[in-house]
């Protein structure tokens, strides 16, 4: 999710950042298990305990061509529209890892955003988000996500969401209310004056077998000119 002061990256260094953040010298046990397995479940996500420091599948795992096109939240009490983007129309529609490579992409770049809210986004009770997605050949049976945001290693709360089922070569549009934990005011300063602290992973589903994961993390500091929130 992002504020219309929000800014997001996507380059490889961001993801590397991402992925060692956590403060871990090396993998979790828990976490090498789940790359060990040939099928991850919701189950298996839904125990995790911490942001993982990889991916828990790769990119071509999405054998589905599921492309998410356009993105917008809205607070759900006022209505008002945070923040509309839509993906622009590539010269290109194949996804082909390969390709990327030749055209000096990185196919595991788009799996992370960095995102910039104000601290005033941390008081929302609910949001709307709007996502438009489409589909390859394939029908899409039982397309679900688990969302987890952890602040400094702690779980805020995990969102589950159903995206039921998708036809093939379709293009879907599905609004999903995120309910916001309650948080303490020391929680809220400590989260605007930690930037990029807060994270989360998403995984996508089709069949109850992982075929998606990506990364962000989140500042809440947006509008502060010296960084610092002391309120």
């Amino acid at each position: 999710m992002m504020s219309p002061s929000g800014r997001e990256t996507s380059d490889a260094a961001a993801v590397d950042r991402n992925m060692n953040s956590n403060g871990d010298a090396t993998v979790s046990a828990e976490e090498l298990e789940l790359m060990s397995k040939n099928v991850i479940t919701p189950k298996d996500v839904l125990s995790l305990k911490n942001a993982t420091r990889g991916y828990l599948c790769p990119p071509e795992a999405n054998v589905f061509g599921i492309d998410f096109v356009r993105f917008k939240i809205r607070d759900m009490e006022s209505g008002t529209t945070l923040f509309e983007i839509a993906k622009p129309i590539p010269d290109s529609q194949s996804t082909d890892p390969s390709i990327l490579q030749e055209q000096g992409g990185d196919p595991a770049s788009g799996r992370f955003v960095r995102y910039q809210f104000t601290p005033a986004f941390l008081r929302l009770s609910s949001v709307g988000a709007t996502v438009e997605f489409t589909v390859g050949s394939q029908p899409l049976n039982k397309f679900r996500m688990i969302e987890k945001h952890y602040f400094r290693g702690q779980l805020l709360k995990s969102f589950d969401f159903d995206f039921g089922f998708c036809i093939p070569n379709s293009r879907n549009t599905c609004e999903h209310i995120y309910e916001f934990p309650r948080l303490s005011e020391d929680t809220i300063k400590s989260m605007i004056n930690s930037p990029y602290e807060t994270r989360s992973d998403s995984f996508y589903f089709v069949d109850e077998k992982l075929i998606m994961h990506n990364k962000a993390d989140y500042a809440f500091d947006g509008g502060l000119s010296d960084g610092n929130f002391s309120q």
